[in-house]
């Protein structure tokens, strides 16, 4: 475990991306087998240890320290595993100089084979055994709650740059593989074959635009390219082979599970791309809901009949990368596209369709189109190069997105919470409301990103200062017509929702700027935001 722990102490306190990348290459190169395939598995979050849940841990720490100084604790760290990582009390036998630390693969390897009732046992034994870091290490592990700024295609990268392969070799293997992943560091090290994906549909690595600027307007000729709407959903990607059906996110994670509407209505072989919305029919065309709506179904493990039935899950299909045995990536996108319009004919319309081609002549006629969109679910274009091949990554001048310029309005903080990780001292989560009468404040929305880290400092002694209430991590600061602090909140999109109280929701809130010059009074009123939802609806 000491290696592990020194290895996610030094990724959270490295903000550089290359050094990020570079100290997993050391790490892989320096850790033998099995013991930095469970290191992969873990930071990737892909290792499920059942035998312990977060509960369990609280009952553990709650018979070592007052259960009341433990809550005081953890709302001042922020963290569960951090806080019993620091606050366990040391026993005599755990002195420092003890070499009786366990692996990482003895811990993994126990607990997949341990039962719930056993579990927090064993982690009971070990945190006895470890040091702060290692405690740290452990309960991460076992919580699966990892949040160091890496990303599942950050962690390739470092296996591709280990193994001196292409990023997309390793993309196209991942999911036919499994922990602790000895055949693939074997190729990778040059002492193995190449792993044989054993898996059935695999994941196609995705194809990225690039935002469009002014400049190149000037470059670009109309004529060479294709433009479609930009839909408000999440990039995934529908793969089927062999009676395997998988649903796949832009960055390859398997979320199959939470769409079973929709996976089982993937009956094709071959691969789209596309994105994923919450849609039905509806006399005779496509009625398209909200991000808000979509949000009813992301990021669950299981799904409800009523879920399932007021929230259908639907594919807006962009592309086709594989036909039945026939890869189509090399192929120009015309060409893919007017396969892929034959290819969508064929399936259920109630789950899937195509993205509709704009006519446009020049880009003046195109930027019309933008302004204007027909459906609030739209957030901007898409433009395609004709005779552009599907390639990984981003690359330059192929596919460009145009979004449509962001919902900008003044609101008031009203709540601020303790962060995570490196902000777990700083309050930098934020509740920010519009005014609906006078006098009256109601909450819009929450944003924890889009100032400066000096910002943040500015903003955490504003928020301790001027603190009316405190509910455990939380605290409701001072604001009123005359005393507050004002946001300049920018957003990319807005629709009615029975959730919240205001009756509004926003999509992708962050802060764009700082108004200490402007009084609380005179910032929006909810009046302002429903007018934004009348005017795209």
């Amino acid at each position: 475990m000491n290696r592990f722990a020194d290895l996610l102490d030094m990724l959270a306190f490295t903000p550089s991306r290359n050094a990020k990348l570079s100290l997993l290459q050391d790490y892989f190169r320096r850790v033998p087998d099995p013991e930095r395939g469970y290191a992969l598995a873990a930071i990737a979050r892909d290792l499920d240890i059942p035998a312990v849940k977060p509960a369990q841990l609280r009952e553990l720490i709650s018979s070592r320290m007052d259960p009341e100084l433990f809550g005081y604790s953890y709302d001042y760290v922020g963290d569960l595993a951090e806080t019993i990582a620091l606050a366990w009390p040391e026993k005599a036998v755990s002195r420092p100089g003890r070499n009786d630390a366990p692996g990482l693969a003895e811990v993994v390897e126990t607990l997949q084979a341990s039962s719930r009732r056993e579990g927090p046992g064993l982690v009971e034994a070990w945190l006895d055994r470890l040091d702060p870091p290692g405690r740290y290490a452990l309960l991460k592990l076992v919580t699966g709650g990892f949040r160091m700024g890496l990303s599942s295609r950050l962690i390739k990268q470092a296996l591709a740059a280990f193994g001196k392969v292409e990023v997309n070799e390793i993309e196209e293997l991942w999911h036919g593989l499994s922990a602790p992943y000895a055949d693939l560091f074997a190729w990778l090290e040059g002492s193995g074959p190449k792993p044989v994906n054993a898996g059935a549909a695999p994941f196609r690595p995705v194809m990225l635009s690039h935002a469009i600027e002014d400049r190149d307007f000037e470059k670009l000729d109309p004529a060479d390219f294709t433009a479609e709407w930009k839909w408000d959903g999440i990039r995934v990607q529908a793969a089927s082979e062999r009676g395997i059906s998988r649903l796949y996110t832009r960055t390859g994670d398997d979320i199959s599970a939470a769409f079973p509407d929709l996976v089982d209505a993937i009956a094709f072989d071959g691969a789209l791309d596309g994105e994923l919305l919450v849609a039905r029919s509806a006399g005779g065309h496509i009625e398209t809901g909200s991000f808000s709506d979509l949000q009813q179904r992301l990021n669950r493990k299981t799904v409800t009949a009523r879920q399932l039935r007021d929230h259908p899950a639907f594919f807006r299909a962009y592309d086709l990368l594989q036909d039945g045995e026939e890869d189509l990536r090399s192929k120009p996108f015309i060409e893919r596209r007017t396969r892929l319009e034959s290819f969508v004919a064929g399936l259920n319309p109630e789950r899937f369709d195509c993205s509709a081609m704009l006519a446009f002549d020049s880009w003046d006629d195109l930027a019309a189109l933008r302004a204007d969109p027909p459906y609030p679910v739209i957030e901007g274009v898409m433009i395609k190069r004709k005779s552009a091949p599907y390639l990984p990554g981003r690359p330059k001048g192929e596919w460009f997105k145009w979004k449509r310029d962001p919902f900008l309005i003044d609101a008031v903080l009203m709540y601020a919470q303790r962060g995570h990780g490196k902000r777990s001292g700083f309050y930098s989560d934020y509740t920010f409301g519009v005014w609906r009468e006078p006098g009256e404040l109601v909450p819009v929305g929450k944003a924890y990103f889009g100032f400066t880290d000096e910002e943040l400092l500015e903003i955490d002694k504003y928020v301790r200062n001027n603190t009316i209430e405190r509910f455990g991590p939380v605290r409701s600061v001072r604001a009123a017509a005359d005393k507050g602090l004002v946001f300049e909140v920018a957003f990319e999109g807005i629709a009615r929702s029975s959730r919240h109280k205001s009756g509004v929701a926003m999509r992708f809130p962050r802060i764009n700027r700082l108004r200490w010059d402007k009084p609380p009074g005179e910032a929006d009123r909810l009046e302002t935001l429903e007018r934004m939802i009348d005017g795209i609806e």
